[in-house]
């Protein structure tokens, strides 16, 4: 994996939120940015403007990560054109808030098609090749800090951030003898579109400041930070491993 700039990065779901500060993260080292996005194509093109300022170079890619042939069309154009990505970083995911006796089949077979689903396609595409190469690389997973912890309007969402976290450690197994680490990033809150309404809830946003030693939400740009720690040469040992994101929020019982 080269250690300069020029890096080749996928980020799915990069159109806002906690995909976009990623792009831009990498943009700032110079790297040449997959933009992955499900059809948002003005948000995609506002990440695409803020990589450009930072430095990098944007490519945009419409794909479901759901989608098993969309997820082949894109990790195809980025190696015919980039060749091998340097670090896939997964993204993309749902949380439509629900009570559980509200939940559906379809929307729990939508939420683990896009949050679990999605990283076990785009991952098997993207590292297939670099393994085909000879490259060596990175994967960096958005799990949750809802992998080890409940929620009472996320039965649908919590299983999927747990299986995030265990299939990177599988993967780690795999593709690590191929120089190919798997890790997963565990944000705690983080001030997204995901989440804003609930947040907007009497009370809500003052109760959760209170739990978190650092005294505030998480921002994107915090796990921006954890997600180009673990792409650095220095991070190459670290493989198999889940960081926590959260202020210190998972830690402070009282």
């Amino acid at each position: 994996m080269s250690t300069a700039g020029g890096r080749v990065v996928l980020v799915t779901g990069a159109a806002r939120g906690i995909g976009r500060a990623v792009a831009e993260a990498f943009a700032a080292e110079g790297a040449r940015v997959v933009i992955n996005h499900p059809g948002e194509l003005d948000n995609a093109e506002v990440t695409a403007d803020r990589v450009r300022a930072a430095g990098g170079e944007p490519l945009l890619f419409e794909a479901d990560v759901a989608d098993p042939s969309a997820v082949e069309r894109m990790a195809a154009a980025v190696h015919d054109r980039w060749g091998p990505v340097d670090v896939l970083v997964n993204n993309a995911g749902i949380c439509p808030h629900a009570t559980f006796f509200d939940i559906d089949v379809a929307l729990w077979d939508r939420v683990h098609a896009v949050n679990l689903r999605g990283v076990f396609l785009v991952t098997q595409a993207v590292t297939r090749r670099m393994v085909e190469a000879g490259k060596p690389g990175r994967v960096v997973s958005i799990s949750s800090i809802s992998a080890w912890v409940g929620g009472s309007l996320q039965a649908h969402y919590c299983p999927t951030k747990a299986g995030v976290s265990s299939l990177m450690k599988s993967l780690a197994i795999i593709l690590g003898p191929k120089g190919i680490t798997c890790n997963a990033v565990l944000p705690g809150v983080i001030e997204t579109d995901i989440n804003r309404e609930d947040l907007r809830r009497p009370g809500r946003r003052s109760a959760i400041e209170d739990r978190i030693p650092l005294g505030r939400l998480g921002q994107p740009e915090d796990v921006a930070g954890a997600v180009t720690l673990l792409a650095r040469p220095e991070a190459g040992y670290i493989n198999g491993a889940e960081l926590l994101c959260d202020g210190g929020m998972f830690v402070n019982l009282l």
